[in-house]
């Protein structure tokens, strides 16, 4: 397994990242106990320490964090072999309502509701409340403001928009001096668009960047490419996250977060691009997952992708795909066919 600095701050990242969203409903309703496989397996799985798991308060409305912390405890899990990246910017509060009131429809079961907080003062109170989810006896390495593009996106007019990237970087502004106390490790950004990714990373010292949604083998727009070896460069650590487009690449029914329907004429492109990448998968004998995952790794500026799944038993196979290659063979009858851009150069 291969591992990346994050400058120097001391901290190391493997090829593969767990993400937690599952331990927090998403999708489905796993029982504890296969939540407790979940992460039990990311650690049998992994050939070496450390093991590193996103999340956020976001997920579950701060029901991951609380699962992730019991189930550390409860598997003994030393802490010099974790590293825990917690994504800032959302308060757990009381539901009130049947359903939680952010991102309807695609979070089960929960008993409690989030309410956005991206400011100096909000970002504090969010990284304080996850430390108490946790349970005290672990705690973030490192650190993020959460879909800030999301945030900065549903700005009103321009005069909003100029408020909302404020408070953004006041936000950030508290996440320098927690790091700066010697509270986190590396101070870094999980967001869907890049493009506000390369907007913040104009204003903020970023040591890792965590992009969703964006680079993948059915997406990967060369300006994201050069943007990508553009952090390389300077030395910023990049992690790639959702490489199945939130599931929908390797048979989902979600397509970036989103429900998608075959009649649907919007999308009726993205189901055919599914069934041609599926039938060449089929040709070569590569998994989709495994061509998703290691196109997901291809550009030399990445470090890391980062995988979730609500089935303990697919870890172990996505360590496994990780670490192994997928044949030259099967990209460059990825290009023939027009299911990957013929000028990416990675694969």
């Amino acid at each position: 397994m291969n591992y990346t600095s994050i400058g120097e701050t001391g901290v190391k990242l493997p090829a593969v990242i767990f993400g937690t969203s599952a331990l927090g409903n998403l999708y489905t309703e796993p029982d504890i106990q296969t939540k407790k496989a979940i992460v039990e397996n990311c650690f049998t799985a992994m050939p070496s320490r450390p093991v590193v798991m996103d999340s956020a308060g976001k997920y579950g409305a701060g029901m991951a964090l609380e699962v992730l912390g019991k189930c550390l405890e409860e598997l003994n899990v030393e802490r010099e072999d974790i590293v825990i990246s917690n994504k800032l910017g959302w308060l757990q509060t009381e539901l009130k309502t049947p359903e939680p009131t952010f991102e309807e429809g695609v979070w089960f079961g929960l008993k409690h509701d989030a309410r956005q907080d991206i400011s100096y003062e909000g970002i504090l109170k969010c990284w304080e409340q996850g430390n108490t989810l946790l349970g005290g006896k672990y705690t973030p390495n490192l650190v993020s403001v959460h879909d800030p593009d999301e945030f900065i996106g549903s700005a009103l007019d321009p005069d909003d928009r100029e408020h909302r990237f404020v408070s953004v970087l006041e936000a950030y502004r508290a996440l320098s001096e927690l790091k700066a106390g010697g509270k986190v490790k590396a101070v870094g950004v999980g967001a869907k668009s890049w493009k506000i990714v390369e907007e913040l990373a104009n204003e903020v010292d970023f040591d890792w960047i965590m992009i969703a949604n964006s680079l993948t083998i059915l997406e990967h727009p060369p300006e994201l490419c050069e943007f990508i070896s553009q952090l390389q460069a300077k030395g910023i650590v990049v992690i790639n996250s959702a490489v199945f487009n939130a599931g929908f690449l390797v048979g989902g029914r979600y397509f970036n977060y989103r429900p998608v329907d075959l009649a649907d004429g919007t999308t009726c492109h993205l189901f055919e691009w599914r069934e041609r990448f599926s039938r060449l998968c089929e040709k070569h004998m590569v998994s989709p997952s495994h061509a998703c995952i290691r196109f997901g790794l291809s550009h030399p500026g990445i470090s890391s992708v980062a995988l979730n799944t609500s089935k303990p038993e697919n870890i172990a196979k996505n360590v496994w795909q990780v670490t192994h290659p997928v044949s030259g063979e099967f990209f460059t009858d990825m290009k023939a066919e027009g299911l990957i851009d013929k000028d990416y150069k990675w694969v």
